[in-house]
């Protein structure tokens, strides 16, 4: 194939699939570009949706990745409402839910991921997740002052969600499954001081809890209900108990998938197709492991690595992957992998700043509203493979 292929078909139209098309346009790629999204709103940002949108200090119309006009400066071929359903290789075409088929030369797949269900829970009302931005508007409407919310699921999305709704006088309930939330993530002791932070505020948090079910009539909840058979009261319950990555429509493609797509270093899955952004699983050598990250910044540098890869450069993607999450006026950034980690250094309690080790080397750290300056040290000594004791002596 021509480093400069004639058709470029990218199936999601969120942050990662934005920035393909944009650096693809940037590079002077001047072929069809086709961007496929299952929701019918031009790209738009989602880590507002746990906390501007839903605490109502953002309008919708202000998560707009792109103006308009700068969308259509792109000259884009938009198929937007229309989900993939089918990828074959062999023709090198999608089809859509319209039964349309789109050919391509070269095929990027962001299709993201969507909110992992609580079984026997769909339609019933006052049962919420969080992904879309009707999601966030549906539970919008429903967080008022003195209602009860019960979160399951302690991750960063339940976590964001805890601490707006307590902001809008909104009684919380964390239901975690683990010895503390997002242990998983960031390891138990950062864990525990995110937990006081969230009992500080008013959010009752319940560790080591299993929830096999809510109770409720046709009018709505009255709780939840944990394996040992107590319930939680609860007006909505929102499920935060992770995610399922979009592959189904790529089955009988060929294209390797476990827990996303499986990509190499250079984020390709097959001849001239590419994972970007939540849904792809590639191989970091920065790190020598597989991963998958479901952050915005990750997204966005990969669609970008990726366009560049389609027009020839042919380099591997070994970010840094980096992460924030705001809760109670306080912001957590993250450089790293920290996932699968061998220690967990609190080196600072008050301010919260951890770092993370990987056999003998740094290979990540999490602080509390740190500088700019410090964070990029940080960074720059995970790039740069810094051995653990090295890494502790310079930081200090």
């Amino acid at each position: 194939m021509s480093t400069d292929p004639d058709r470029v078909v990218i199936v999601g139209a969120a942050a990662g699939g934005l920035a393909a098309a944009e650096a693809l346009r940037r590079a002077g790629h001047r072929g069809v570009i086709t961007l496929v999204g299952a929701e019918p709103r031009l790209p738009y940002d989602r880590p507002p949706l746990s906390k501007q949108v839903l605490a109502g200090q953002w309008a919708p119309e202000r998560l707009a990745l792109r103006p308009e006009a700068d969308i259509d400066a792109l000259g884009l071929d938009l198929r937007l409402g229309v989900p993939a359903t089918a990828l074959d290789t062999g023709r090198r075409a999608v089809t859509l839910a319209d039964d349309t088929r789109v050919p391509y030369d070269a095929l990027v797949v962001a299709t993201g991921v969507r909110a992992r269900r609580l079984p026997g829970t769909d339609g019933l009302v006052g049962v919420h997740t969080l992904r879309t931005l009707p999601d966030a508007l549906a539970l919008k409407e429903r967080l008022r002052p003195g209602r009860h919310l019960a979160i399951v699921g302690a991750g960063f999305v339940g976590a964001e969600v805890a601490a707006t709704a307590s902001a809008l006088g909104v009684r919380v309930t964390l239901l975690e499954s683990g010895p503390v939330p997002l242990a998983p993530a960031v390891g138990e002791q950062a864990g525990q001081i995110i937990t006081r932070l969230h009992a500080e505020h008013g959010v009752t948090v319940r560790t080591q809890v299993s929830v096999t079910g809510v109770i409720g009539t046709g009018d709505g909840l009255t709780g939840v209900r944990l394996a040992d058979g107590e319930v939680v009261p609860a007006d909505d319950v929102l499920v935060a108990i992770g995610s399922v990555p979009n592959t189904e429509w790529l089955a009988g493609s060929g294209l390797p998938v476990h827990d996303g797509v499986v990509c190499d270093e250079y984020s390709a899955a097959g001849e001239d197709v590419y994972g970007v952004g939540d849904v792809a699983r590639w191989y970091n050598p920065l790190f020598d492991t597989d991963m998958r990250v479901e952050h915005r910044t990750n997204a966005a540098e990969q669609g970008m690595a990726v366009a560049g890869n389609i027009l020839g450069a042919r380099r591997p993607f070994a970010p840094v992957p980096y992460f924030w999450s705001d809760q109670y006026g306080t912001r957590f950034q993250a450089y790293g992998h920290l996932r699968d980690h061998d220690e967990a250094a609190v080196l600072d309690s008050d301010r919260l700043l951890v770092a993370y080790r990987k056999a003998d080397r740094l290979v990540g750290v999490l602080a509390a509203d740190a500088s700019p300056k410090a964070l990029r040290a940080w960074r720059a000594l995970i790039a740069a493979r810094a051995p653990w004791t090295t890494a502790l002596t310079t930081a200090a």
